[in-house]
């Protein structure tokens, strides 16, 4: 059906204008915005101030320095993290000091292998008779760091996401602005090896006394929309902005629920009202030990009028995360994908109010802890309706 003659576009129709004037008129820049080095040592927490330039729709993350193994007589082995670990948090305020990303270095590298359907950052070796496959050290970790005093060099780059991507602006930030700042804080594993016990947030195991040699570097790169359309307003040329897109914040956040599991009794994960939820990556870490599935009876999501919306074990969630990502998390991760595309809406607990994961286990060891990452988004506020070009007064 046309629109009647004189009527308005509606705050959708402006919306999906927009983001296609941006997608197919604007320039994509990746730009270094800074490089620092630093010893773990004295200073692991890095403070990031981003570039108030253009529509942001992440960053990417480069890490790069050296392990050295103890004194003692046994080998560094690559924990089942590896360089996932190379950060231990990432915190990212937005424009209207909204925390928008507060999630480990594990988390973000696995969202981003889940998000690409691939090993993010990998390469594959085929058959295909040319040098085609693993030709560059993109991110690198050696299996093993020998004895007494051996080194290795790891390398991390991690993506880390303001928009759900190129061509969905959900979550962009219009930064062109001078009354607001927003801060990106990085935090350098401060104890990459251990010698024995858990993993969790290690690189490697075995050998007491390692970690990083001198300084790690950090490099930061912008990615962001530049050289934007503008259109005609009554204050003159302005750009022209997605509203819905910018009243949206796309949120990373994980959780440690605390070491009061029981077996064969169901632990709950309460999900946050006013929140689409696309996906929630579970580690169930038993007192150190992770395990393939052998120590889960199931897990469900339940509704707050106590209705099952899934009831399954462990190896049904892994056919599942096998659709999405094409492979297995590593032993003790549960991804559990609700973006629409593994056979499950978002969870809306705008429309539906509570819910909950639970995590039923059959065997819990001492110490044993749930930590819940989700991925999600929220809505700033209410943007209106106008003719022209919209544009950002909040984040």
């Amino acid at each position: 059906m046309s629109q009647a003659a004189g009527q308005q576009p509606n705050l959708q129709q402006v919306n999906a204008q927009a983001r296609a004037l941006i997608i197919g008129n604007a320039l994509q820049m990746t730009q270094q915005i800074f490089s620092g080095s630093f010893n773990p040592a004295n200073q692991n927490v890095v403070n990031i101030n981003p570039r108030n330039v253009g529509l942001i729709r992440g960053f990417l993350v480069e890490v790069n320095g050296t392990i050295v193994n103890g004194a003692g007589g046994t080998q560094l082995t690559r924990t089942n993290f590896g360089p996932m670990n190379a950060l231990t948090n990432v915190l990212f305020y937005d424009l209207n000091n909204i925390l928008r990303i507060n999630t480990s270095g594990r988390h973000l590298a696995m969202l981003n292998t889940a998000r690409s359907s691939a090993a993010y950052g990998g390469a594959y070796t085929n058959t295909y008779p040319a040098a085609l496959g693993n030709n560059y050290n993109v991110i690198s970790a050696p299996s093993t760091i020998a004895a007494t005093s051996g080194t290795g060099a790891v390398r991390m780059i991690y993506y880390i996401p303001l928009a759900y991507s190129p061509l969905d602006l959900r979550g962009a930030i219009y930064a062109a602005t001078v009354n607001a700042t927003m801060q990106m804080t990085l935090t350098i594993n401060p104890t990459p090896t251990i010698a024995n016990g858990d993993a969790l947030t290690a690189i490697y195991s075995g050998q007491a006394g390692g970690g990083w040699q001198g300084n790690v570097s950090i490099t930061v790169y912008q990615l962001y929309y530049d050289q934007l359309p503008t259109g005609n307003t009554s204050q003159g040329p302005a750009p022209i902005l997605p509203p819905l897109d910018l009243n949206n914040y796309y949120q990373l956040l994980e959780t440690n629920l605390g070491t009061s599991i029981v077996a064969g009794t169901d632990y709950p994960f309460g999900y946050a009202n006013f929140r689409d939820y696309y996906s929630t990556m579970a580690t169930y870490d038993n007192g150190g030990t992770f395990n393939s599935g052998s120590d889960v009876n199931y897990w469900s999501l339940v509704s707050s009028n106590l209705t099952q919306i899934f009831k399954y074990g462990p190896e049904v969630n892994a056919l599942l995360q096998r659709q999405m990502a094409l492979q297995d998390f590593p032993p003790g991760v549960y991804w559990f994908d609700s973006r629409g595309q593994g056979g499950m809406n978002p969870i809306n607990t705008i429309n539906f109010g509570n819910m909950q994961l639970n995590l039923n286990a059959s065997t819990v060891n001492a110490g044993a802890t749930l930590y819940v990452a989700t991925e999600a988004f929220g809505q700033i506020t209410q943007v209106s309706t106008t003719s022209g070009p919209q544009s950002q007064s909040a984040g």
